[in-house]
């Protein structure tokens, strides 16, 4: 590994914009078939130290109440806080050299029809002088759970880690299954996904191949889920549900949520970091 590793950062950080990119074209198409038209807002971002990004937000569409797409590319030093954090985890050389790059891309949808499912999604690829990694996953998050949709989703993320190496969905699955838990609730927030991180098998190609898969799984996996239930009639107690929902997702960002304590703790935009948080929520 070239100390810099500049040939492979561009290249990580650029499909990232590639797979935003996608998604949202993706998303606006079916906000014109199933509604008005609702259209991404767009707002750079930036880390006062180092990089930034893009965040894009679409609100009150037909189909997404709220959904955030942002991808990033931050560089800098880390704090000592997110140094002890990474320390923790392996990470080699924190307490001699801090300086890291990462990028990324991070999905979160809130729905409007609480038959359609909340989801998750994000990619990223960590840099320091001493390591490199990459991580992500994608789970999804109903309030009304079918199982059929349930196996489709777990499908398509079996099918991406399968082509891979046979014992990725096993082992990402229940990485989801624990990561993805509310302690203080006893109970999971959703209906779980796949999530992985530090994965760095000495082959970045490969590695860089399974996270680009992860992220083409996506829409195959979500899109058929709102064409599914789109147009379900639904109750207030439905949207109860939904809202009561919310909270479970807003109290595991809030608290448990990795990638919001270190977005929070190396100084990205607090705005883009919080993109996760529902529009409305409700707590019993």
């Amino acid at each position: 590994m070239t100390e810099e590793f500049s040939t492979e950062k561009a290249q990580a950080s650029a499909w990232f914009r590639s797979l935003r990119d996608q998604i949202v074209s993706a998303f606006e198409g079916l906000e014109t078939a199933h509604g008005d038209g609702a259209r991404f807002e767009l707002t750079p971002t930036a880390r006062a130290d180092g990089g930034g990004g893009l965040m894009s937000v679409l609100r009150g569409g037909a189909v997404f109440e709220k959904v955030g797409v942002n991808v990033s590319e931050v560089h800098g030093a880390l704090g000592e806080r997110a140094q002890k954090a990474m320390a923790a985890r392996g990470v080699p050389g924190m307490d001699s050299d801090p300086r890291f790059w990462a990028a990324g891309i991070s999905l979160v949808a809130h729905m409007v029809n609480p038959h359609c499912p909340a989801v998750h999604m994000n990619t990223r690829m960590f840099w320091t002088p001493h390591a490199w990694w990459f991580g992500g996953g994608s789970d999804l998050n109903p309030c009304l759970e079918y199982p059929e949709d349930t196996a489709h989703f777990h499908a398509e993320m079996q099918a991406a880690c399968d082509a891979h190496a046979p014992d990725y969905y096993g082992k990402f699955k229940a990485w989801a299954d624990e990561y993805f838990f509310i302690p203080h609730r006893g109970r999971a927030r959703g209906v779980g996904g796949i999530f992985y991180d530090d994965l760095n098998t000495g082959d970045w190609a490969a590695d860089f191949a399974l996270t680009q898969d992860v992220g083409r799984a996506f829409l195959p996996a979500f899109v058929p889920l709102i064409e599914r239930r789109i147009g379900t009639a639904w109750s207030e107690a439905d949207r109860d549900a939904q809202l009561v929902h919310r909270g479970l997702y807003a109290e595991y960002n809030l608290v448990y949520d990795r990638g919001t304590k270190f977005g929070l703790e190396s100084g990205h935009d607090a705005n883009a970091v919080l993109m996760s948080l529902p529009p409305l929520a409700k707590w019993i």
